[in-house]
């Protein structure tokens, strides 16, 4: 199976996944560039039962915007009047990106401004990433991680 058919696969799964599939998974993606995750993004939760969720939906987020390496937008969402914003108040500001070993390998990775959090990176294609939220209080109650991705726009 390809990697894009997993990728499909998890994204679509009904059931809770696993936290330790979605590790392997992860750790056989190859690493993205500051320049080749540049632009808007679409994202989405893998189904875990991460409590992040529910803040996600909360706020109405769609994606992130990477305009360059110090200006990114991280919390791209939907108001109720339908149109996009940069929420600025949920995690203190917006952020940056660096490249960041994680897990063996060196990927771009999303630098919160205001929150000791980052987002690692890893692509399924060009166009497709799967991100994991680390840091301090990123892990749920039972030690897992938010898996979620971005689909380019």
């Amino acid at each position: 199976m390809s990697t894009k058919a997993k990728f499909e696969n998890l994204k679509n799964a009904e059931s809770v996944l696993n936290p330790e599939d979605l590790d392997t998974f992860y750790d056989t993606l190859e690493p993205i560039s500051i320049e080749e995750i540049l632009g808007e993004w679409t994202g989405g939760e893998l189904k875990t039962g991460h409590p992040i969720v529910a803040a996600l939906e909360g706020i109405g987020w769609y994606g992130k915007t990477f305009i360059s390496q110090l200006d990114v937008q991280p919390l791209i969402c939907l108001s109720k009047d339908g149109t996009l914003f940069s929420d600025t108040e949920s995690m203190n500001g917006e952020a940056s990106i660096w490249p960041v070993e994680y897990r063996g390998k060196v990927s771009t990775a999303l630098v919160y401004d205001g929150v000791p959090i980052l987002a690692h990176f890893r692509k399924v294609d060009e166009d497709t990433l799967i991100g994991i939220r680390d840091g301090k209080d990123a892990r749920d109650q039972n030690g897992n991680l938010f898996y979620f991705f971005l689909e380019r726009i």
